[in-house]
């Protein structure tokens, strides 16, 4: 992976704007690797969140911050995290098996074509099913193949601890204490969300910087990106005065 220039990065969020919601982020991890769109989306979940990582502290830095409401009394709660609390290990495999009351599961890691998949569903259960039917590649129990649906919630959450335990930059919990009521809860910390937010207000903000130079010095939006931040801000203060 390689850090992206500002016109790099501009480009790549508005190639994003015209993609899914779960597609978005995909052009900005192929602008920084020598993978194309379509490789960086068989990417395991795990795989694509710890890349969008690297890519948002060489982007905005290392600590992270956001709030989010108790769960219990809804006092608002601030919390900064740094990026490398966050990783977890990569991935040992991209595909797995096991064996639970008497089922036998084959199966492969959710990448994001997958999770594009469930998500349209808009029901979490056909969600689940969505899943199960693309990442299960085969079942049986007693010897006898079975379909991924017909496997018991068991078996299937069984599953869902598996992929866990192999890929666990997929699931990222958040431990969180409010400091009212000190109830303790967990959230997903979901890296793609979060960093698309923050790209979204750093472009329209660097679009406005934009026009204001172009219009104070007739300078062409290339060259006003090529400019370092620090300059940036300067000749801006210039022309605010």
């Amino acid at each position: 992976m390689r850090p992206l220039s500002a016109a790099q990065l501009l480009e790549a969020w508005e190639r994003g704007l015209g993609e899914t919601r779960w597609r978005r982020a995909l052009p900005l991890l192929a602008a920084s690797s020598s993978d194309s769109t379509e490789g960086v989306a068989v990417l395991s979940v795990g795989e694509r969140d710890r890349r969008l990582l690297q890519l948002r502290e060489w982007v905005f830095g290392p600590e992270l911050g956001s709030v989010v409401n108790c769960e219990r009394c809804g006092e608002r709660l601030e919390w900064t995290v740094d990026t490398k609390s966050l990783l977890a290990a990569p991935a040992s495999l991209t595909e797995g098996g096991f064996t639970r009351d008497d089922y036998e599961v084959v199966f492969r890691l959710p990448n994001t074509l997958d999770l594009e998949v469930a998500g349209q569903t808009g029901d979490a259960d056909l969600a689940r099913a969505a899943l199960l039917a693309r990442c299960v590649t085969s079942a049986s129990r007693g010897g006898v193949a079975v379909g991924p649906e017909e496997l018991p919630e068991s078996v299937t959450d069984a599953l869902a601890e598996k992929m866990a335990e192999i890929d666990p930059q997929a699931d990222v919990q958040m431990d969180l204490t409010c400091p009212a009521c000190a109830y303790r809860w967990q959230a997903l910390f979901d890296i793609e969300s979060f960093f698309w937010t923050e790209l979204q207000s750093w472009a329209q903000r660097i679009l406005s910087e934009v026009h204001l130079l172009a219009c104070a010095y007739g300078w062409r939006e290339k060259d006003i990106l090529e400019l370092s931040a620090w300059r940036r801000q300067f000749y801006l203060g210039l022309v605010s005065g």
